[in-house]
């Protein structure tokens, strides 16, 4: 596996691996995990080279403390790469992605301004600059990412459309723990009793899908709030159940043939953010 940790060494590579039919490209923040795995396997059934990246990017981050505290582990990410048959781990500096000051003029609509965009204002422009700016540097034929980050993944797909980018943005199912918890980099910095009390928030999601005719969507987001704050660890920021394309609030299961339930909560300091399609 080549560690590329400059855009012109990663031309390079590139320029090396030709002729390939196509990239596939797995973009991260490092502190990999099983579920970021997973889309590196899913990029390497699909592709012929296959290129990771590995970027903290200081741009999406509303909270100064959570950018400093976000786990980096550079050399154990390049081997968990290395396992999975990557080709290329791209692994650049702040300098390399912002040589200067973005001023493009990012626009996705209301769907930037609801649950994650309402509670972290700002952030979706910051994950835009990062994706649109790998993009121009990777030049991938497909992305890949995980839908445990499903506003993150439809904003990239108005990206694409916005700037008439030439990528194919996929889609891969969340990974989970044993116990149903969505993995996530921040989910080492859990206490003991946050960890042991995280698993409620899926298995309220899942009570909700299994059974959702059964109550009104206002009582249903009672229902879960009652359900999550019960455990002291762990509090609700925001419950939403919204139309699964524009993710505005529907009022009742009529109003969209695709409905999803989009959650974060607290535990501690720590965000937990997790969703559950209703109808499909």
């Amino acid at each position: 596996m080549h560690i590329c940790k400059s855009i012109n060494s990663l031309n390079k590579v590139l320029d090396s691996l030709r002729p390939y039919k196509n990239a596939g490209f797995v973009p991260t923040m490092g502190a990999l995990h099983e579920g970021h795995l997973k889309l590196v396997e899913h990029a390497r059934k699909e592709n012929d080279i296959v290129i990771c990246s590995i970027f903290v990017n200081p741009t999406q981050f509303n909270n100064p403390k959570d950018l400093e505290k976000y786990p980096r582990m550079p050399e154990k990410d390049a081997l968990l790469l290395e396992k999975e048959n990557c080709d290329i781990a791209f692994i650049p500096s702040s300098k390399e992605i912002y040589p200067e000051k973005d001023r493009t003029n990012y626009d996705f609509g209301e769907i930037e301004n609801v649950m994650e965009g309402k509670f972290r204002p700002g952030h979706f422009k910051g994950v835009g600059m990062v994706v649109k700016r790998l993009f121009e540097i990777v030049k991938p034929d497909n992305a890949y990412f995980g839908l445990k980050d499903y506003q993150q993944y439809l904003v990239i797909k108005k990206l694409v459309n916005q700037f008439n980018l030439n990528v194919n943005v996929i889609g891969c199912p969340t990974v989970r723990e044993k116990d149903g918890l969505a993995m996530s980099s921040r989910n080492l910095r859990l206490s003991e009793e946050q960890r042991k009390a995280a698993p409620i928030i899926f298995e309220s999601l899942k009570y909700i899908k299994n059974h959702f005719s059964s109550k009104s969507i206002p009582g249903w987001k009672e229902w879960f709030k009652s359900q999550i704050n019960r455990f002291p660890a762990l509090d609700v920021e925001y419950i939403e159940i919204a139309d699964a394309e524009t993710l505005m609030p529907v009022k009742n299961s009529n109003e969209s043939k695709n409905i999803v339930v989009c959650t974060a909560v607290f535990a501690g300091e720590i965000r937990l953010i997790d969703n559950i399609l209703l109808k499909c």
